[in-house]
């Protein structure tokens, strides 16, 4: 059995052999539910870790000819938005 401190926040840090061992990363989701006087805690959703490159090529310009960043006008495209 492991302790841990409840922050001011009401938040608690799980040691990463309990997350390692759960699979529990980053956004996964926890059921708590309360049992007697004790707590229990359910894995909901496991989130698989991504990787920049992943994301590679799924943006995609629909318009003709090569463009650059720095010819994109962040202001002017809120505007056409609205």
């Amino acid at each position: 059995m492991q302790t841990v401190t409840v922050s001011e926040q009401g938040q608690v840090v799980l040691p990463l052999d309990i997350r390692k061992q759960l699979g529990i990363t980053a956004g996964s989701q926890l059921n708590l539910i309360l049992e007697n006087a004790g707590l229990r805690v359910e894995v909901k959703k496991r989130i698989q870790p991504t990787r920049p490159e992943d994301g590679y090529g799924l943006l995609v310009c629909k318009q003709p000819g090569e463009r650059h960043l720095s010819e994109f006008d962040v202001a002017q495209a809120m505007r056409d938005a609205e």
